[in-house]
């Protein structure tokens, strides 16, 4: 039986994806494998957001040149987002990269993988010197194009025993035009499923033991927006919310990432009457300063930004609110930073991302005048990232003595003698308790915070 192996760099929308090729792969034969070591077939699921996921993939693809070179019959492959933005070019100084795969074309990876398996298995019995030097030219699979309708067959999901959680991909790519960003040259035009083939995975996914499900978008809240009307003054995101509600055996539902623009008085008012929705929102707000949002081109000033969160807090109690930053944008004063470090001060969020800014090729931003230097990045990326941690901290030690309801997702990565699990703050929780509650909603009563998770025991 050949064994494969995938490592995924980036987001969630990637982890998914990874999901789907190892499923396509595991229904044709295959074994997933812990270590590239055991495997036959070694892919990289690549992100280009920042400029580090790039280096990380293409530092392990070139340590993985030995291997090759020991072991000729395993097939190499890129897939995703750096696979998109760079095709071919790959194969200039990383030459035993058998495969390239974009983002739109996981769905045939199994294919060209059984092909490049055959192709290996022949061309190590093949007795001529001659023909292999031929087939070495001619060896790899680049396909990038773009292919219409990808956006359906994002939904083969392989589960694990007593798995509650899961991620469901409802769209793919992004119209915006953020000057940082090239997703919208990775992923493409915004391509989104239909409410009827989205609410059939989740009903799947609930009658195989899931009870969270977390839908992903480049921009998920502006799902559908250019493909499907409007019904009773309704986003198609919100009917979607609402046709996922109405499944039984649903326990939670959460979405990521939207953007502040496409949060409407529609979807204001679903978080209010709609209770599987969690109480956690994650909104990107990147920065602080008016200027700075302008050259981002995200759309939005700092008071709308601010009064969209008074509007969600105002919505639903108790709801946690995410976010991710950018510090050390082209021509970010210190002043720019100052305003978005007080911000984050009177937004108090629960939690946050902060990046440092990556120049990414062929993106505005990148060829903007008065770029930061890498020290005044990592200034201001450690002075807010206390700021964050300390807010963080506050709002999980205001939950110590409470009881708070977990979906308990398994053993503890740190501790396999406990077991963890969510809020629906999406708090992490570690608790002592039986096997039996994995896939389990459970009453914690919460004992003790440090500055990352909450700690305590079910409540009997």
């Amino acid at each position: 039986m050949p064994k494969f192996f995938i490592k995924t760099y980036g987001c969630q929308m990637n982890e998914r994806d990874s999901e789907q090729v190892a499923h396509s792969l595991i229904a044709r034969g295959y074994e997933r494998v812990a270590h590239e070591s055991e495997a036959d077939v070694v892919l990289l699921n690549t992100c280009s957001v920042r400029d580090m996921a790039d280096q990380k993939a293409l530092g392990k693809m070139g340590m993985l040149g030995r291997m090759a070179r020991e072991r000729p019959h395993v097939v190499f492959g890129f897939l995703g987002c750096m696979a998109q933005a760079r095709g071919e070019s790959l194969l200039k100084d990383l030459p035993h990269v058998d495969l390239i795969a974009g983002t739109q074309k996981f769905h045939r990876v199994a294919d060209y993988v059984e092909e490049l398996v055959a192709r290996k298995a022949a061309r190590a019995a093949s007795a001529s010197p001659r023909k292999r030097a031929i087939d070495d030219l001619r060896f790899s699979i680049v396909d990038i194009a773009e292919e219409p309708g990808s956006q359906s067959t994002i939904c083969d999901q392989q589960l694990a025993p007593k798995q509650a959680t899961a991620f469901v991909s409802i769209m793919q790519g992004c119209n915006m035009r953020c000057t940082f960003c090239i997703v919208p040259q990775t992923r493409g035009a915004e391509r989104s499923r239909t409410i009827d083939e989205i609410a059939g995975e989740v009903r799947d996914l609930v009658s195989r033991g899931v009870k969270e499900v977390t839908l992903l978008g480049q921009i998920v809240n502006l799902y559908g927006r250019h493909e499907f009307p409007k019904r009773d003054g309704k986003s198609p995101f919100v009917q979607l919310l609402e046709a996922l509600h109405a499944i039984d055996g649903l326990e939670r539902l959460r979405f990521t990432s939207p953007h502040p623009i496409g949060f409407r008085e529609d979807l204001i008012d679903a978080l209010a009457r709609l209770p599987k929705l969690a109480e956690h929102v994650h909104l990107p707000v990147q920065s602080g300063s008016d200027k700075i949002l302008r050259e981002m081109h995200r759309g939005y000033t700092r008071e709308k930004y601010l009064r969209l969160v008074e509007r969600i807090r105002r919505a639903r109690e108790g709801i946690a609110i995410t976010t991710d930053i950018i510090v050390g944008f082209p021509g970010e004063t210190e002043d720019d930073y100052k305003q978005t470090r007080e911000l984050v001060e009177e937004v108090q969020f629960d939690n946050a991302f902060v990046f440092r800014y990556s120049p990414r090729r062929n993106t505005p931003a990148a060829a903007m005048a008065d770029q930061i230097d890498e020290q005044t990045k990592e200034q201001r990326n450690q002075d807010l990232l206390r700021i964050v941690n300390e807010s963080n901290r506050r709002h999980l030690q205001r939950l110590v003595g409470t009881c708070v309801e977990v979906l308990c997702e398994g053993p503890s990565k740190t501790n396999p003698a406990r077991l963890t699990g969510r809020t629906r703050t999406n708090k992490i929780v570690v608790f002592h308790g039986h096997e039996t509650m994995i896939g389990q909603l459970v009453n914690v009563q919460i004992q003790r915070a440090n500055g990352f998770s909450l700690y305590g025991a079910p409540k009997t």
